[in-house]
């Protein structure tokens, strides 16, 4: 089971998830975005070294902290990491006073049935155990939907819920993703099919609690019951490729749905700034992706 303390601070607290997971498809898009470009490193452990030190920076900065953070999802190789001596895992939840999330997927498979469900994420029992020894408090898995295809709904919601038992065998709490394409012209659909998959899902864990990671919805205030539900811990969503803005004024507009975001929070973050600017910069991106989540 989850700790207890750590899990009313996820179910109660105010504020959203920094997600700082990265992967190594990712990473390189993120670095340039960042003021690094490719030329900067060599190999692939150079890139994620510099990724490293950028995640480091945020989670340093005095912005970056519990009073409008509740946790923040990493890649899997920050386990190995350390920031000031202490592990990543430690230095958030013992120095920060931040839940340490990890995302376990490994990417996804092909588009079928308008869905491209997660790859095999092999060694996923060994990874749950070593992530509960170092601290970690839940985990993050992605899928995706590109249409209002039942079947290929059925299929992402029945394969989250079996990640997610394990995870919950495991002692840690998982955060279901299904994330909805903002790009699938029936996405308000595709939603609909969704929530009714995830309330069928609920029905079977008993009293086990999990977390679900949604798109901003179409409709406002759509997932309003499935924030309510007694198995749900909570309801975040991603940015999903909105501006930040959007997002924040779309967000704000569904009450208590908080943000896990990623883009939209490192946003306007570069390596050549001074410490006094960045820390500006995160602390005002910090700000309003807070207010968004707290309507």
């Amino acid at each position: 089971m989850p700790d207890t303390q750590q899990l009313a601070r996820f179910e109660t607290g105010r504020g959203f998830l920094a997600a700082l997971d990265q992967s190594g498809g990712s990473t390189p898009k993120a670095l340039r975005a960042y003021g690094v470009d490719d030329s900067q490193y060599s190999s692939e452990a150079e890139m994620f070294d510099v990724i490293q030190e950028a995640r480091a920076r945020i989670m340093r900065s005095p912005a970056f902290t519990s009073d409008r953070i509740l946790g923040a999802i990493l890649f899997e190789g920050t386990l190995d990491r350390e920031i000031d001596g202490r592990s990543v895992t430690e230095f958030l939840w013992s120095a920060k006073g931040i839940l340490p999330f990890l995302k376990i997927d490994k990417g996804l498979q092909d588009e079928e049935d308008a869905v491209q469900l997660m790859k095999a994420i092999p060694e996923l029992d060994d990874t749950l155990a070593r992530a509960a020894a170092r601290g970690v408090f839940g985990t993050k898995a992605r899928s995706v939907i590109h249409g209002a295809d039942p079947a290929g709904i059925a299929r992402v919601v029945e394969q989250q819920f079996a990640v997610g038992r394990r995870v919950l065998a495991a002692g840690l709490l998982p955060i279901l993703e299904p994330e909805v394409s903002i790009g699938a012209p029936d996405k308000a659909e595709a939603e609909a099919l969704l929530k009714a998959a995830l309330f069928e899902g609920l029905s079977a864990i008993g009293d086990r609690k999990v977390g679900i990671k949604v798109t901003i919805p179409s409709v406002d205030g759509f997932y309003g019951d499935l924030i309510a539900h007694p198995n749900v811990a909570r309801v975040v969503a991603l940015s999903g490729g909105y501006e930040r803005a959007d997002a924040n004024e779309r967000l704000a507009r569904n009450p208590g749905l908080i943000a896990s975001f990623s883009r939209a929070l490192l946003d306007g973050l570069t390596a050549q700034q001074s410490d006094e600017d960045f820390d500006r910069t995160l602390d005002a991106s910090i700000d309003a992706i807070y207010r968004a989540s707290i309507t």
